[in-house]
């Protein structure tokens, strides 16, 4: 039976919002981790003293409260109520319309019209994800008109190149290999469609979204943080020679973590919800 686009995209922002709120202590967590490495080199100083990701979460409890893991959840929950809800929502669509005759495999979609199908959803939504310094500013709203009235309007697409080029990566990577996992985990014997094989295939996509979105990611990262890099290419050059092949995965582990967490969630309660509802 076909869903309407309604009920698709209001699954999929809530599912989004949901794993977003579930995982943004670990986004916090990691920026504070980032920032002290980063603060640390600066100075001369050694490697951070928290423990890592968990004894970072602990640390900011302890000091700072609880609730101050969840800062900047409100930017988080605007972006992902327009582009979590919409890159699912057009994925099926999109998909469709890929679809040729001998374009299936066993009775499914092949991986490559999935592919095609993912990244086509970010070129549709023309993703604008404002950059904000969280502890800068009193709330989402303070922030967006801080930046327009320091930096000028166009400050809030800061790194754009960069953005959709992570976003169509991870995006495509994310969809079509939970898609692929799921249709592939289905034809095991023993496997139905249920917890444990959405479980599995979200965890799956999340650890092929790390692999290939974080060179995108390390790059989209030093753009936004610094202004002296030309272009996209000119950053991602500039990284590998002064660093090396091994910089565009450093805190892969963190990432995962993050990722792969986010990912399980949102769809499986994609999942859940599409049932209720649709």
């Amino acid at each position: 039976m076909a869903s309407s686009f309604a009920a698709v995209f209001f699954s999929s922002a809530f599912a989004a919002c949901f794993a977003e709120v579930c995982t943004i202590p670990l986004d916090t967590a990691k920026v504070r981790l980032q920032l002290q490495k980063k603060a640390a080199l600066a100075t001369g100083g050694g490697g951070g003293t928290t423990g890592g990701m968990l004894g970072t979460i602990m640390c900011i409890a302890r000091e700072e409260g609880v609730a101050a893991l969840w800062n900047g959840i409100i930017p988080g929950l605007h972006r992902q109520c327009v582009y979590g809800g919409l890159r699912i929502a057009l994925y099926e669509p999109v998909k469709a319309f890929f679809i040729r005759d001998g374009d299936t495999v066993a009775g499914g979609v092949s991986l490559f019209a999935k592919i095609l199908a993912a990244l086509m959803t970010v070129r549709l939504q023309a993703d604008g994800k404002v950059t904000t310094v969280k502890r800068h500013y009193s709330g989402a709203l303070n922030a967006y008109a801080t930046i327009i009235r320091q930096e000028g309007i166009g400050a809030l697409w800061t790194g754009l190149g960069p953005n959709i080029a992570r976003n169509a990566i991870i995006n495509a990577t994310e969809l079509a290999s939970y898609d692929q996992l799921k249709q592939m985990f289905l034809k095991l014997p023993g496997f139905t469609d249920n917890v444990f094989t959405h479980l599995l295939a979200g965890l799956g996509a999340g650890f092929f979204a790390v692999c290939i979105g974080s060179p995108v990611d390390v790059v989209k990262s030093r753009m936004m943080g610094d202004a002296t890099y030309k272009s996209t290419l000119d950053c991602f050059a500039k990284t590998l020679k002064n660093d090396g092949l091994p910089a565009f995965y450093k805190g892969f582990i963190a990432n995962f973590c993050r990722i792969g967490s986010w990912n399980v969630i949102m769809f499986l309660t994609l999942e859940q919800v599409r049932r209720s509802i649709l």
